[in-house]
């Protein structure tokens, strides 16, 4: 690997490093969320610093360069990183729509406690 293209990724790697450990420090990022991101910044290093292991990996597959190497798998762990959110979104989903309908429960027996006349406020 050319020393320009070896410098860029591991100030990528780093990088990714250090924003992930600021959202995390700043509370924009959950700690159950950052391990994905801190996975893509090790794999960069790890594949920078080892650059015999991408090529063995590119063997292995039956790529023909080694950049095919880095797409595919930078592919299927945008693919991967994908997939785990759509499956937390879908639990997201399911939880508000209980609880809406939780919500709507206790109104409702409010209201009919109260004789129907007070108007909807809050819990």
């Amino acid at each position: 690997m050319p020393i320009r293209q070896k410098i860029f990724a591991i100030i990528v790697g780093v990088l990714i490093f250090l924003v992930i450990i600021e959202l995390v420090r700043r509370k924009r990022l959950r700690l159950e969320y950052s391990w994905l991101w801190l996975l893509t910044g090790a794999t960069i290093l790890t594949l920078c610093f080892s650059y015999d292991l991408l090529l063995y990996l590119t063997r292995l597959i039956g790529a023909v360069t080694s950049t095919t190497t880095l797409f595919l798998f930078a592919f299927l762990l945008l693919l991967s990183i994908s997939l785990h959110f759509s499956v937390r979104i879908s639990s997201l989903q399911t939880t508000v729509k209980t609880l809406s309908q939780e919500i709507a429960l206790i109104r409702g027996e409010r209201s009919d406690s109260s004789g129907g006349s007070e108007p909807d406020r809050p819990l």
